[in-house]
């Protein structure tokens, strides 16, 4: 409705005249939309609300969620009339407003329920007339698409949709001016007062990171005593301080300033490589284990991966306790991974010694199709680096699945020795195996119903999932985007069994991950192309040597560990049980959905021993 006097021009016949009012309604567009307005991000859980009005004029809407008790507006709509709509009735005004709102939210409101409010009470009956007729059956047909219903609202109450349906009213305006008295609005100088226009400042900066350390009790004086460059202080004057501060001044020839942030020189056992540790105060530990473990770069890994991780980066007191705690209680992981209480046989162990030199494939899926047509993964993995790929794939034909492994893995790392994979006929038709045979790669295979001995990318896929579905539960058609950023975490993470992470395995160095960018991670020392790579041949024989041993080691623990005999578990009046979570329409599948814990009650059976129980409730 601001623009009505610059549409007013563009009428039929209508000679052009630059008016004072066109000329202010100009202004005032300018000024619009070059504002933000305050809106709330949609949440599909929740009913919608349209709220819509007609006048003279023009049509207005609001859309809006009810979030705490309060409505918080999602988007605006407004729109001038045309002449001939402006000859519609009240009546038909106050529909084609239902119907042009509707149709702009579209992308809202399709395939779900909502709340159509209006100050127009006759049209309470337009979804129950029997035999409409004209332009009203050809508005109510355009309705049917949609699940409305709708509800009667006082005029008095309705001034958010009724201010959108006109043009602005002066600043001397009586009624609004009563208006505000009446609820209290705040004038516009008032509000400009009370909002800052400064950016809040950076709180990972060197100064912000900096102005926390001091902020900390236990690191203030070991930082103010370090900045003032009058050595270490005596333990007479540690006495009065705190045990952590205390551990800290253990540590005072490992501590150093780097532009005004106090961190930790780590060194490694043969004194060939350090690097630095932030020194993370109390109140910053929290945001840390929020970027390494909850994030989608973090991967939402478990107690060792993410210890790893942020050892690699951080330091403070109780660093393990914190990240162990943290992990335990994650809600997000707790409701998707549950537990893991399926019996197993015996583990027959094969391990590898070099690169590339043995690999196992498996299609993942089919999972919900993406806007890009993708409904199944191809997941490779290295026996030896644990070096993960995962490429987005529309079927699972064995055309399609020859050409992917053969362009995306084969023509960037190489011709494996040997490749192991289930007995999906993919992997088992005449494509592919003649590919096999063409490039000489010796092809293995699970037994039947037993896909057990692929169990190294069985366990990936099952991560690929639990990641997913951490980050994608509520929209699940852009999947094969959020794919990247995982194989991004788990290449950086530490892997169990060879004790490093599939980066270090492959390349001989960490991955650079977008919290060493936030932190302000220190740059690693300069050196010559030859002397990079005479110390990366050296590290790289080394980080394969300390690899075969911990697989060694690993997998022999984990024979064990998995060959033990496995107990039924003994359930309690008031523990919890998981059970999936159902959804009633078809887009949401089984794969990304998470675990609910309800309480349960058990009781002795006459058939079992008293020691057994089974779910009653």
């Amino acid at each position: 409705m601001i623009a009505r006097p610059l549409h007013r021009l563009t009428e039929k016949q209508q000679k052009f005249t630059w008016t004072p009012e066109c000329d202010e309604a100009f202004d005032h567009l300018k000024s619009v939309l070059t504002s933000a307005a305050i809106l709330a991000y949609p949440e599909p859980d929740r009913m919608f609300i349209l709220d819509t009005d007609a006048s003279k004029e023009g049509i207005g809407a609001v859309l809006s969620q009810e979030v705490d008790g309060k409505e918080r507006v999602i988007a605006y709509f407004s729109k001038s009339l045309s002449k001939p709509e402006r000859n519609y009735c009240v009546t038909r005004k106050e529909l084609l407003a239902i119907v042009k709102a509707v149709e702009h939210f579209h992308h809202y409101l399709y395939g779900r329920r909502f709340l159509v409010r209006t100050d127009h009470a006759s049209l309470t009956w337009l979804l129950n007339f029997k035999f409409p007729e004209g332009q009203i059956a050809r508005w109510n047909q355009r309705l049917q698409d949609y699940d409305i219903k709708i509800e009667y609202r006082k005029g008095s109450s309705h001034g958010n949709a009724d201010s959108l349906s006109r043009r602005p009213c002066p600043e001397t305006c009586k009624h609004c001016t009563n208006a505000e008295s009446k609820y209290g609005y705040e004038q516009p100088m008032v509000r400009l007062v009370n909002i800052s226009s400064l950016p809040d400042p950076d709180p990972w900066s060197d100064a912000g990171m900096r102005e926390s350390q001091l902020e900390d009790q236990d690191l203030r004086p070991i930082q103010e005593s370090l900045e003032k460059a009058e050595g270490r202080l005596s333990w007479q004057d540690m006495a009065s301080y705190g045990p952590v501060t205390k551990k800290y001044w253990a540590l005072w020839d490992s501590l150093k300033l780097h532009n005004g942030v106090l961190y930790r020189k780590w060194e490694s056992d043969d004194g060939r490589s350090f690097r630095l540790q932030l020194v993370v105060p109390r109140s910053r530990v929290e945001n840390v284990l929020e970027e390494l473990h909850s994030s989608p770069s973090g991967g939402h890994f478990g107690v060792m991966k993410t210890t790893h991780k942020v050892r690699e980066r951080f330091y403070w007191d109780k660093l393990k306790t914190d990240v162990d705690k943290w992990c335990r209680n994650c809600s997000t992981c707790t409701a998707r991974k549950g537990p893991n209480t399926r019996t197993r046989g015996r583990l027959q162990r094969y391990n590898v010694g070099a690169p590339f030199e043995r690999i196992a494939i498996d299609v993942l899926g089919p999972l919900p199709q993406t806007t890009n047509g993708n409904k199944y993964i191809l997941v490779v993995m290295d026996y030896f680096t644990k070096w993960p790929e995962a490429y987005v794939i529309p079927n699972q034909e064995a055309t399609t699945v020859a050409e992917a492994l053969l362009q995306d893995w084969i023509c960037r790392f190489g011709v494996p020795l040997l490749l192991h994979s289930d007995q999906g006929t993919n992997f088992t038709s005449a494509v592919f195996t003649g590919l096999m045979d063409l490039l000489g790669v010796t092809k293995t295979r699970t037994t039947p119903l037993h896909p057990q001995s692929d169990g190294m990318v069985e366990r990936l896929n099952r991560t690929i999932l639990n990641h997913l579905s951490l980050f994608t539960h509520r929209n699940q058609n852009d999947w094969d985007q959020k794919l990247p950023l995982f194989l991004l975490a788990y290449r950086s993470a530490v892997h169990e069994t060879t004790g490093l992470s599939p980066s270090q395995m492959l390349m001989g160095r960490e991955l650079r991950l977008p919290c060493d960018l936030l932190f302000g991670r220190p740059p690693d020392d300069p050196s010559s192309s030859v002397e990079y790579l005479e110390d990366l041949k050296a590290r790289l024989e080394d980080v394969h040597l300390f690899a075969r041993e911990s697989i060694d080691i690993n997998t022999s623990r984990m024979k064990t560990r998995y060959d033990a005999k496995s107990h039924e578990p003994a359930f309690k009046i008031g523990d919890k049980k998981g059970h999936r979570q159902q959804k009633d329409f078809e887009r949401y599948v089984p794969l990304f959905t998470r675990l609910l814990f309800t309480p349960i009650i058990t009781r002795p059976t006459s058939r079992r021993p008293p020691e057994r129980s089974k779910f009653v409730g």
